[in-house]
């Protein structure tokens, strides 16, 4: 079982709870701020060529701080903790990792880290189709077989970012991590794993095992099993836990259901799906399921106790990055979660 500090590390946040309608959700944290707080941020609107070269670009927030000076040729922010960051499987969840990174990193009244986006919708799709839920098993072999060009796309934005200013790089998507070494090639700033994030909060919980002289458990629930959770499976074992995930069975009678549900608006069979697959793995004697699919983010009610045994590894992506940003580590030239 988790004690009280993991339980408030992974979800007691003093934020909104992130759902699908953003707009709502903005609105509802609107509603809770101070009337005198106000939290600055910059948006840039950034274009590139296919080689990631900068282009026009335009600023669409007039809130800036006035440190955010744009600079001659291709550089357009000068602070030291500025974030880059690689849009994900869909606009949504950039959106939902977006506003975890401002509302965090605000929360004491202080300006939100700096980011520069680079969302590309014309990547979306390709991305989708490697999480797609309905690929047979041929087809997710000849996806993970043609991937280099979605690896190349990813690299000329991660390129884009550097000369934009950017002094690390994230990507908030579990796909695009699988892809993580290609893609930070010669990248001479920091570049969050995602699944490093991940293993080294777990690791700072000293989780003890629930068998007798066996390795820590860690469950991996994903959409898809071979692309989404390698981007947890070797950062996990690197840090000596064992992963477990779910068989064939299990994603063929219950998670997959489960998605399938939700997209169908019932909700409440994807819940008890969902808990189904947890507890699944909760008999096999994990500490704890990382829910490793934006599909899987907030079917259950917050109040639901299984929760607490669950973790969503965008929420360590952001906390990572806002330490990073807000610690002074900016001279590092490597992941530094």
């Amino acid at each position: 079982m988790f004690d009280g500090g993991m339980t408030m590390c992974f979800h007691t946040v003093n934020c909104p709870q992130i759902i699908g309608n953003i707009s709502k959700n903005r609105r509802r944290s609107r509603t809770k701020l101070n009337p005198c707080f106000a939290v600055k941020m910059c948006s840039i609107l950034l274009q590139s060529d296919e080689s990631g070269n900068l282009s026009e670009s335009k600023k669409i927030s007039s809130s800036c701080s006035p440190q955010v000076k744009p600079q001659a040729q291709n550089s357009l922010l000068s602070q030291a903790n500025t974030v880059g960051i690689i849009g994900g499987v869909s606009v949504l969840s950039t959106l939902i990792f977006l506003e975890k990174l401002v509302w965090w990193s605000s929360r004491k009244g202080e300006e939100s880290v700096p980011f520069v986006v680079c969302s590309d919708p014309s990547i979306d799709g390709a991305l989708a189709s490697q999480a797609s839920i309905h690929s047979s098993f041929d087809e997710t072999a000849q996806n993970e077989a043609n991937h280099e060009a979605i690896v190349r796309n990813l690299r000329h934005k991660r390129v884009f970012l550097e000369q934009s200013g950017a002094s690390c790089i994230v990507m908030p998507c579990h796909i695009s991590n699988a892809w993580h070494q290609q893609i930070s090639e010669g990248c001479s700033l920091p570049f969050f794993h995602i699944g490093e994030c991940v293993a080294k909060e777990l690791k700072e919980a000293k989780l003890k095992p629930h068998g007798t002289g066996s390795n820590v458990r860690i469950g991996v629930l994903a959409a898809t099993e071979t692309i989404a959770a390698a981007s947890y499976q070797d950062q996990l074992g690197n840090q000596g836990f064992e992963v477990v995930l779910p068989d064939k069975a299990t994603m063929e009678h219950i998670l997959i259901p489960a998605i399938e549900s939700l997209n169908k608006r019932d909700t409440e069979g994807a819940r008890n799906l969902l808990r189904i697959a947890i507890q699944v793995l909760l008999i096999r004697a994990v500490n704890v399921v990382i829910l490793a699919s934006d599909e899987l983010q907030n079917i259950l009610p917050r109040e639901d106790p299984l929760l607490k045994k669950c973790m969503d590894p965008m929420d360590a992506l952001a906390r990572s990055t806002i330490k990073w940003a807000k610690t002074g580590k900016q001279g590092m030239q490597k992941n530094t979660c």
